[in-house]
């Protein structure tokens, strides 16, 4: 059974800086595309940045820049940088795994695994 744990969800000022964290289990956490979702309270959750299993990144134009994402294999992890964070980054942040490798999709419905998500607060 596949688990996804975020962490490093907080509440920061606008222009700080976070790191999410997403540990992965329950398959060969390499041979999977991983992604960043998020969703702001009123809101439908969003695509924010993904990563495949050859390390290709994609991001949404609002944190083109700003957010790097990456993963550690050895660990079973996937990482989420934030930087210059904004108030409207605020949200609930989710780690999601596709049942494809080289999956760059930004749709929701294509990842088949979720975490329980994280809350990042940006406060102006």
């Amino acid at each position: 059974q596949v688990q996804l744990v975020e962490s490093g969800g907080g509440l920061v000022q606008a222009g700080g800086s976070l790191r999410l964290s997403c540990a992965a289990s329950g398959r060969t956490f390499s041979r999977y595309a991983m992604a960043w979702f998020r969703q702001a309270p009123g809101k439908e959750r969003e695509f924010v940045a993904t990563i495949t299993w050859g390390r290709l990144t994609y991001y949404a134009d609002s944190v083109k820049g700003r957010f790097t994402i990456s993963r550690d294999n050895a660990k079973n992890t996937v990482y989420l940088q934030m930087n210059s964070l904004k108030p409207e980054d605020t949200a609930v942040y989710y780690c999601a795994q596709s049942t494809s490798g080289t999956s760059s999709s930004r749709v929701a419905t294509d990842y088949t695994y979720w975490g329980k998500g994280t809350q990042v607060t940006v406060s102006s």
